[in-house]
């Protein structure tokens, strides 16, 4: 059984000269796809209905997974290290990755969900407290079609205390962004590509549009890291990457960016991404960006923190076991004194 609530960001269709069914179309306006929907259908998330002419939120505080996760495994290399954060996730995206490792929730409603309030949510968290909880990460499924459920969380966490992430494909309309974005600590979003080619034919969408959540959020002082999953033949020719990590340092040379390896999940069966060329795409990404990871690797060189001023180690990542080694309380290197990390 579905539970309904009115969503927000949609808009009655003008229904001058239509038929009599298409009376109650409307549109819903929170992301690019902005999808006209008739009376009993859902847009392409699968989770915003239109019932008699109003748009409903189908999922709204449906959780289908939960876990106090290390925060480095949204991952955020550069928030409040070697903290820890209440992860949750619900049903529904408006992509449809056909790589997806989470498909299970992104792309249907799985048989059980548990129901749950946003202050009860913000409970949860504050009884992590004692556990190095900072806060709530909404994520393994796409927050932004749960929206209203994470803004009305978001709202109590921030009062509580808690800090809100948001794990995501960035791709919303710049309204809503700016609606919830006053109440978000920090983002990893998804950058799937710099080919719309692949973004509309695997994924639905355009990365102009994510570019765009990247801007707003790191001129907006809400702390991003990008993520890229480098597919084999996909979206892994190194000019192209070149035009992302350009891209990238015309916003901010220090957004943290995490190149991570495919492995066959969903629709995609081809090989895992050859870690060689992972290294060489690593490589090419230091001649831009201050701060670049490899991601399903495990290796410590890739996953570690270095100071770009000065090439001294100040953050050792084994996995999960995090070593703050050569960072001040302010977040300075203590080597040259160059400003790494604002949240500690």
């Amino acid at each position: 059984m579905f539970n309904y609530h009115e969503a927000k960001y949609w808009k009655r269709l003008e229904t001058f000269g239509r038929s009599e069914s298409d009376e109650n179309k409307l549109q819903c306006v929170l992301c690019p796809h902005e999808c006209v929907i008739s009376d009993g259908r859902t847009g392409i998330c699968k989770v915003r209905k239109n019932i008699e002419g109003k748009l409903y939120s189908l999922n709204y505080g449906e959780v289908t997974s939960m876990a106090l996760d290390p925060i480095e495994k949204k991952p955020l290399f550069h928030f409040y290290p070697g903290s820890s954060i209440i992860s949750v996730g619900t049903w529904g995206c408006n992509f449809r990755c056909a790589f997806c490792q989470n498909w299970e929730i992104s792309q249907q409603r799985p048989y059980y969900v548990k129901r749950i309030e946003p202050y009860e949510l913000v409970e949860i968290a504050l009884e992590y407290k004692h556990e190095g909880n900072i806060g709530i990460a909404y994520t393994y499924s796409e927050p932004i079609v749960w929206y209203e459920f994470v803004l009305e969380t978001a709202k109590l966490a921030r009062e509580a205390g808690l800090k809100n992430v948001l794990v995501t494909n960035g791709y919303i309309n710049h309204e809503p962004l700016a609606e919830l974005g006053k109440f978000i600590d920090a983002m990893n979003i998804d950058l799937k590509a710099f080919n719309n080619e692949f973004y509309r034919k695997v994924c639905g969408g355009d990365f102009e549009h994510v570019l765009n959540t990247i801007k707003y959020c790191v001129y907006n002082n809400i702390h991003v890291e990008v993520t890229t999953l480098v597919i084999p033949g996909e979206n892994d020719d190194i000019q192209e990457l070149e035009e992302e990590f350009k891209a990238l340092v015309n916003i901010s040379k220090d957004i943290p960016l995490h190149l991570s390896r495919y492995h066959p999940a969903y629709k995609y069966t081809k090989p895992a991404t050859s870690v060689g060329k992972l290294i060489d795409i690593y490589n090419s990404a230091k001649k831009y960006l201050n701060y670049v990871y490899l991601g399903n690797v495990w290796d410590e060189k890739y996953e570690s923190t270095y100071c770009p001023k000065c090439g001294n180690v100040v953050i050792i990542r084994k996995g999960y076991n995090i070593e703050i080694v050569n960072l001040d309380e302010e977040g300075r290197c203590k080597v040259c004194s160059n400003q790494i990390l604002r949240n500690l």
